[in-house]
């Protein structure tokens, strides 16, 4: 599916002849969001309509449409409650999760209990108060990256490839899945944040070792606002296998924010007399500053101020902090750093000395106890050579390129891994006993297939979990339940050989993906031959087949030999813990279309609106400026009151308007204001026109007097053909004799006698008899 190249460029289209579509890569963070795409020749960020290639992840509900992005960040103190940010976490997560009820009450917004008992939030949109679950809020701001993609590319947006913390379980990811579904998305692949990384740094490289050689081992480190991810990569020319994986899943810059904040509540409370916590927009607005106030330590080891105005009861205040207090305030959270680092490093069974490079990304990364904490770890200089906020957009927009046949990319396979292991228990409803394998150990290649031979009678049920909750960030362990149905015993009484597929697929998610009972033939039959060797290729892997009775075996499957067997498939019943029904995920879809539609209304209406206030700011100006000398005394008064009246109304009665009433005052205004314009412009250009057309005609003069002296050039026309040019050329100096005259006995305030337009005209017109007569005949004589 992909071609190496020998050109240093690394991304062509397959067909030139025609633009591709357009292949995204979204990294939908906790706090922003980042989006890159895949052109010809490379990758290239794209920014919104702020000019900034970073959009807040913020979604606001308000009584007529929903802002989103820049706009919705906006609203966090003004709108606190109907305004949603900080909800990545909450996918896939029961509202009884010990970690939604944690953070519930730290944010401005309500949560609430779904029928199906997942989180939902409960905001106030158009004027009534909705429940929107987290993939609708997901899908809302997908929508948003989807729309800013098409402005930019100009053209439609459908493929992506979206990141994921490599810590996402089963649940987590479906419901990522689920929201980009919601926004019309074709989710090409979820691929985890470090993975994406490693890809953005691995590709380009030219001096990466043979496949026979020792692979170079780096390790990334990507700390961001909520979350710190560790992996280590393996690294040969054409490929990258990660090795292992590590975080912690709490720790990240929002939690050295809110230990400034809890420093200053204390401090405010004491010097101030103010309860800070008590009042939900001060305490917003504190946080920001917190947030400010740590770039600037990380960038300054002086004393800094953190001033406020008017923080609460109209009171001021302010402080100061420096580096070395920030580190000791933060040092309960500085202390955790060293543990993944420790973790990944174990598991990858790599020493200090086996790292070639150690990559920070994210940033957190940027706050110097940290960066001293990992390079004293690995005994090794860090680097900063990768984009750490653009990073991982720009590996998953490289992964999209990769996957999509509408691009040729250097070849580049991807190996991930699976972060925790996964078991399968099964049980039939007569039989007595459960029985369990665990199918994929941690960092387990993937994505993965394997087979499960079961001997059985009936139908079966198979569950499947993770296998060490204590190392879960998510208290339930299960995965979902999956039914094997019309399992039947063999003619002769015997258990049937049933074939069950399991894997872990490009998005790292599991499922239960075919069954086939195995049905013994006395004559011939199909023929069935179980390959045991995995084929990956740009980060999707083929299918690994191993055998086993009860029990995973994965020697089994190396044999070669071939039976005689009717294989027939088998229905499996699905239940995957918190996943959407399809009827309520397709009404979701709807409902997301049909509030887009809302906005692009909404949209259309203040654009008619702000259409009006502009005219009128920008024609009252002209009137006592450029337009002064071009409008009667009278006709200026008359428009100036009708200027004053229609801005009265815009902020009374025109408040809140249909379009059309708004088109209705433009066009009003429009008709007194436009000929004014008119006037202006003409009485500018005139002259320019004018002059243009005297030098016209003056040239074609010239050539008629050279044929008129017997210049030899125009020998070959006859006297009639000279006389028409002649009779045009004074024809039409004897128009632009006379317009000219008309003209200046004009008043500037009247419509003029002749527009450029006409003039440009009558340029044109003789420019083409002249053409026709001298250049065509004497092209001819040549």
């Amino acid at each position: 599916m992909s071609f190496a190249i020998n050109s240093p460029t690394y991304i062509t289209p397959r067909n030139s002849a025609s633009a591709p579509s357009a292949m995204v890569g979204i990294d939908l963070g906790f706090q922003n969001c980042y989006i890159a795409v895949a052109r010809s020749g490379g990758i290239e960020t794209i920014a919104n309509e702020y000019s900034d290639r970073c959009t807040p992840a913020c979604v606001s509900l308000a009584s007529k449409n929903r802002m989103i992005g820049n706009a919705a960040k906006s609203q966090i103190i003004t709108n606190f409650k109907n305004t949603v940010h900080g909800f990545k976490k909450f996918h896939g997560r029961a509202f009884d999760d010990p970690f939604v009820q944690a953070e519930k009450p730290k944010l401005p917004y309500s949560l609430h209990k779904l029928v199906n008992g997942s989180t939902g939030i409960k905001v106030r949109y158009l004027d009534e108060d909705k429940v929107f679950t987290v993939e609708q809020i997901t899908g809302m701001l997908l929508t948003k990256l989807k729309e800013t993609s098409e402005i930019a590319l100009k053209k439609p947006v459908v493929d992506c490839v979206i990141s994921v913390p490599s810590f996402f379980t089963d649940a987590e990811r479906r419901s990522v899945f689920d929201a980009t579904q919601i926004a019309g998305l074709n989710c090409l692949r979820l691929i985890n944040d470090t993975t994406a990384v490693a890809l953005a740094y691995g590709i380009y490289k030219q001096d990466l070792p043979t496949p026979e050689e020792r692979p170079r081992n780096v390790v990334f480190v990507d700390m961001g606002h909520s979350s710190f991810q560790v992996s280590i990569t393996a690294f040969n020319k054409g490929k990258l296998k990660v090795l292992a994986t590590a975080f912690d899943p709490y720790l990240g810059g929002r939690n050295f924010d809110e230990a400034l904040v809890d420093y200053f509540c204390e401090e405010f409370k004491g010097k101030y007399k103010l309860n800070v916590r008590d009042n939900p927009r001060a305490l917003l607005r504190l946080h920001q500053e917190c947030e400010k106030l740590k770039k600037l330590m990380s960038a300054n080891s002086s004393d800094l101020p953190l001033n406020i105005e008017c923080f609460m009861n109209d009171i001021d205040v302010s402080s100061r902090m420096n580096r070395g207090q920030f580190e000791e305030t933060c040092a309960q959270y500085l202390m955790r750093v060293e543990v993944p680092l420790k973790t990944v490093l174990e598991q990858s069974k790599l020493s200090r000395d086996d790292i070639y490079a150690v990559e920070l990304v994210g940033g957190a990364t940027r706050i110097p106890a940290i960066k001293e904490r990992i390079t004293k770890f690995f005994c090794k200089d860090i680097s900063t050579t990768l984009n750490a906020d653009e990073a991982v957009a720009r590996g998953c927009a490289l992964q999209c390129a990769i996957l999509s046949p509408a691009f040729k990319v250097r070849e580049f396979s991807i190996t991930d891994v699976v972060p925790f292991p996964i078991t399968l228990r099964w049980k039939s409803p007569t039989e007595d006993g459960l029985g369990e394998c665990e199918v994929f150990s941690k960092n387990h290649a993937a994505p993965f297939s394997k087979v499960i031979t079961f001997h059985k009678k009936e139908p079966f049920e198979l569950e499947a979990f993770y296998s060490s909750p204590q190392d879960l960030p998510y208290p339930d362990h299960r995965i979902g339940c999956f039914a094997v149905q019309n399992v039947i015993p063999q003619p002769d009484g015997d258990s049937s050989k049933v074939k069950v597929k399991v894997r872990v697929n490009v998005h790292g998610i599991f499922s239960v993906s075919s069954a086939s009972l195995i049905e013994k033939q006395k004559g011939e039959g199909e023929e069935m031959q179980i390959d045991s060797e995995p084929v990956v290729q740009n980060g999707r892997a083929e299918d690994q087949e191993g055998a086993c009775g009860e029990k995973l075996d994965p020697a089994a499957g190396c044999s070669k030999a071939k039976v005689k067997v009717k294989s027939i498939d088998l229905p499996i019943m699905s239940n995957n813990i918190r996943q959407l029904d399809s009827d309520v995920l397709n009404n979701f879809v709807e409902y997301e279309r049909q509030m887009i539609i809302q906005d692009k209304l909404v949209k259309e209406v203040n654009d008619a609106k702000n259409a009006v206030e502009e005219y009128v700011y920008d024609l009252r100006d002209k009137l006592c400026g450029i337009y002064e000398n071009y409008v009667t005394q009278e006709d200026s008064n008359r428009l100036t009151l009708m200027l004053e009246d229609t801005e009265n109304w815009l902020y009374e009665d025109g408040e809140e308007q249909p379009k059309q009433v708004y088109e209705e005052k433009l066009d009003a205004l429009k008709r007194l204001g436009q000929p004014i314009q008119d006037r202006h412009r003409e009485h500018e250009d005139r002259p320019r026109a004018f002059e243009e057309l005297g030098k016209k005609m003056q040239l074609y003069m010239k050539f008629v007097d050279s044929y008129k002296q017997k210049d030899e050039r125009y020998l070959h026309l006859t006297a009639e053909e000279m006389s028409t040019v002649e009779k045009c050329v004074n024809e039409s100096m004897g128009w632009m004799n006379s317009k000219i005259n008309a003209q200046s006995k004009l008043a500037i305030t009247q419509d003029p006698i002749v527009k450029v337009a006409d003039i440009i005209a009558k340029i044109q017109v003789c420019g083409r008899l002249f053409k026709m007569h001298f250049f065509l005949l004497l092209a001819v004589r040549k």
